[in-house]
């Protein structure tokens, strides 16, 4: 039957930046809707940021049992065989999880009275879309539609060519993996499935991998890598997939062919602007992100546009941010979007955290740069991950030492990107870090350590 629904606020997605967006805006006792044709999550939760961090966990733990079977009990545990590996099984209890946070979204979203009509939006102007049978009309949208990974014309996803999405999915594992793009995204789940024992390739189109990041961050993860029998081969495009092989071509126009049995294509994502009405809103665009100012709204009045929808970078808790502050902003609050620093973490074999400026960004006047070596750390060396070449490293202004950028590689070091965030954002100094007593032993010392060298105080190196 039809309907139509009228109501203060739509929001269209019901991912990271979408379903927190609905909440809030049902916490403030706006008449909220929220309208989803996927499963409440959106990408991160149902197939990107939390099965992917599921995966590796079972990797590591698998990868851990391995070296004990095979060292001799190098750390007092032994096993009497190598483990087995039921990937249909890891796959099923990855699922357990994003079923259990997809009900807890649903859950939070009825807790705040929000409305979520099933289905795909189409909108026929700014401020009217039709789900199904049902008409939706707003005082004020919110366009939280995420993104889809982007397909290379010669290597169409389907069959043996998967996108992240599928390759969280696959029904066993593969004994030869191709991975195209070493990006985070194509590096995370290639360093998984060669700890799960699959032979994995990498191709990168770039001259090294993780360009977005300083080499020096970048070379500890690339020695585990070459380490652990990972082919990387850079500067190098793939041309096609068929029969079993990739066809490569390098910089000097050479042709050959990697043997593989699924191919995983990573090369980035790309806004998900088609397909549900947008070129009929009139909205304003920046290339082929939503045009947005500093409180999410685009040139359309009471239209709003949030997370990789309107720009880099395409994470999940940028997007949360956002919803969390238009909403307040429809609801009368002051709000601006104006992070000091936005922490990016990759989940790679050690990890790595960057939080604001690097050592090869520009900055106005001189600055300080100092790093603390992980085989320096008491707690780094209990978790095996003293070794590794990892660090963390603090870069300040010499006039006042006020901290410019943040960054660590390391293993466990992702659970350091919210003291480093919170340090920048604060406006923190040299000397506030230094004042800090941290407790022994963890992590957070390496960043007491680095914090001190940067003055010349260095203790424990």
């Amino acid at each position: 039957m039809a309907e139509t629904i009228k109501c203060k606020v739509l929001v269209v997605g019901g991912g990271p930046g979408g379903y927190v967006a609905g909440i809030k805006a049902g916490q403030l006792g706006l008449d909220t809707v929220l309208v989803d044709g996927d499963r409440l999550g959106g990408t991160c939760l149902i197939r990107g940021c939390i099965p992917s961090k599921a995966i590796i966990h079972a990797a590591d733990m698998f990868e851990e049992m391995t070296h004990a079977s095979s060292k001799d009990g190098h750390v007092g545990i032994s096993l009497a065989g190598p483990p087995k590996l039921d990937l249909g099984k890891t796959v099923k209890w990855k699922e357990g999880i994003v079923d259990r946070l997809n009900g807890g979204v649903g859950a939070l979203l009825k807790r705040a009275k929000v409305r979520v009509v099933g289905g795909w939006a189409k909108f026929s102007d700014a401020k009217t879309c039709t789900v199904g049978d049902t008409t939706i009309v707003a005082e004020n949208v919110i366009l939280a539609t995420g993104s889809d990974p982007v397909e290379l014309p010669h290597l169409p996803f389907g069959g043996d060519i998967v996108s992240s999405t599928g390759a969280l999915d696959l029904p066993a594992l593969p004994k030869r993996l191709a991975v195209v793009g070493a990006g985070y995204i194509g590096l995370e789940l290639g360093i998984a499935y060669r700890k799960l024992g699959a032979e994995v390739t990498v191709v990168e189109a770039a001259e090294r991998i993780l360009p977005s990041y300083d080499k020096q961050l970048t070379n500890p993860v690339a020695q585990w890598l070459k380490k652990n029998g990972v082919e990387v081969l850079t500067g190098v495009k793939a041309q096609g997939f068929a029969k079993g092989a990739l066809t490569i071509e390098g910089a000097d126009g050479k042709k050959s062919e990697i043997k593989a049995d699924k191919v995983l294509v990573a090369v980035g994502r790309k806004p998900r602007t088609q397909g549900w009405g947008l070129e009929g809103m009139g909205v304003d665009m920046n290339g082929r992100f939503v045009k947005v100012d500093d409180q999410c709204r685009t040139s359309m009045r009471g239209v709003w546009a949030i997370g990789d929808l309107v720009g880099e970078p395409m994470l999940a808790h940028k997007a949360s941010a956002q919803g969390e502050m238009v909403a307040e902003i429809i609801a009368g609050h002051k709000r601006r979007f104006n992070p000091v620093a936005i922490p990016a973490v990759c989940f790679t074999e050690p990890e790595i955290v960057s939080v604001g400026l690097g050592p090869d960004d520009k900055v106005t006047g001189e600055v300080l740069n100092a790093s603390f070596p992980w085989a320096a750390n008491g707690r780094a060396m209990t978790l095996e991950g003293a070794d590794d070449g990892g660090f963390v490293r603090v870069i300040a202004r010499k006039d006042d030492h006020r901290l410019l950028g943040i960054q660590a590689v390391g293993r466990k070091v992702s659970e350091l990107s919210g003291e480093f965030a919170l340090a920048l954002e604060m406006g923190a100094t040299i000397e506030d870090i230094t004042g800090i007593i941290h407790a022994h032993p963890t992590l957070s010392e390496g960043f007491f350590e680095a914090a001190l060298r940067t003055v010349g105080h260095g203790i424990h190196v």
